[in-house]
């Protein structure tokens, strides 16, 4: 990567016990992640002492596999600023890739917010993708019980099944089904005793960082919302859950669908309608990605929202395998498909009417 491109951050969530220290260990201690920061909250968290070379100042260490390892000190801006000044002034070695790991408790959508708002974050770093660790053997029970780790899953880009090894056969394919049904386009890896190959859970964004050339189509993966793109859907058939056959699941309030649109569409009814959208149920909008047709624009316009926030619109340089028209990827809570794309439609509408 050139020193001016912007530095991408994968952000790994998951809830209490379901393998992030695990995973993040065998990731930290692999060669292609040698030109990595990692961010933790507390280096012993992650028992690192394994991997220590040494200690360039309290709050950062140089692992032996190359990469650097950061504690959060309070604010994850500054945290980032100052990071990316000490790769500035030579101070750690040149970094070109950042791991956020967040708390088991946490929800994952305010350090996106923070990557995706703040201004001088975003000419350094952009987010690149969440990656959620879920527990094979425990993970349905704390879905069932929980909305955090529902909500981690609903808003993955990667999802990676951890403790297989010690869960049967029944259990890993009802929670790789529960997962399918939460969140379609999320690739579900599981990990070998927390190992999973890094290349399969980075570049998760619209870029990657090999030839940064966007690749919509796998981005958006709309294709994969067609089995759950009804209103129909049973979210109560049994999936293999036999274990809450009335249960009143956390996840019965997650919709993941896909709204095409064939036409172009006038951009200011889109800005309108999500400016209502987030306006009225801003915290129920998980995850929206987006290609658009618009209106006297002859490049593709991607968004990308998650609940309150989205990111500044960017203009693709062609269509993908000259596919024309908009497509929506959503995921939302308490809130169908139906009355989105009714909305939707009816702010189009009216901004058509108007001009």
């Amino acid at each position: 990567m050139s020193d001016d491109a912007p530095i991408p951050v994968t952000v790994i969530t998951g809830f209490l016990g379901s393998g992030k220290t695990t995973l993040l260990n065998r990731l930290l201690a692999h060669p292609d992640l040698a030109d990595t920061a990692v961010l933790v909250n507390e280096f012993g968290e992650i028992g690192l002492d394994h991997l220590l070379v040494r200690e360039i100042d309290e709050n950062v260490v140089l692992l032996n596999a190359g990469c650097l390892c950061c504690t959060v000190r309070g604010d994850l801006v500054e945290t980032l600023r100052d990071l990316f000044l000490k790769r500035v002034r030579g101070e750690v070695p040149a970094f070109n890739r950042v791991a956020v790991e967040t708390t088991g408790l946490a929800d994952p959508a305010p350090i996106i917010h923070t990557l995706m708002s703040d201004p001088i974050l975003g000419a350094r770093y952009r987010f690149d993708g969440i990656v959620t660790t879920v527990d094979a053997v425990n993970g349905a029970n704390q879905m069932d019980a929980q909305p955090e780790p529902v909500k981690q899953a609903a808003v993955a880009d990667r999802l990676v099944l951890t403790k297989a090894d010690i869960a049967d056969d029944a259990l890993l394919d009802g929670m790789r089904d529960r997962l399918a049904q939460l969140n379609p386009a999320a690739p579900i890896f599981v990990a070998d005793h927390g190992d999973v190959p890094p290349d399969a859970l980075l570049d998760a964004g619209l870029f990657n960082t090999r030839d940064k050339i966007p690749d919509v189509e796998r981005w958006l993966a709309a294709e994969a919302y067609a089995p759950a793109d009804s209103e129909d859907h049973d979210h109560d058939h049994d999936h293999g859950h036999h274990h809450h056959p009335n249960a009143n699941r956390h996840d019965d309030r997650i919709r993941a669908f896909c709204l095409t649109i064939d036409k172009p569409i006038a951009w200011d009814g889109f800005v309108t309608w999500v400016e209502m959208l987030l306006a009225t149920k801003g915290e129920d909008v998980l995850r929206v990605k987006g290609v658009l047709d618009v209106e006297g624009v002859d490049h593709p316009v991607v968004v990308h929202g998650v609940q309150h926030v989205f990111h500044p619109p960017a203009a693709l340089p062609a269509w993908p395998e000259g596919k024309r028209g908009s497509r929506l990827v959503m995921i939302t809570r308490d809130l169908g498909r139906e009355a989105v794309e009714k909305t939707l439609n009816a702010f189009l509408d009216a901004a058509k009417a108007d001009g």
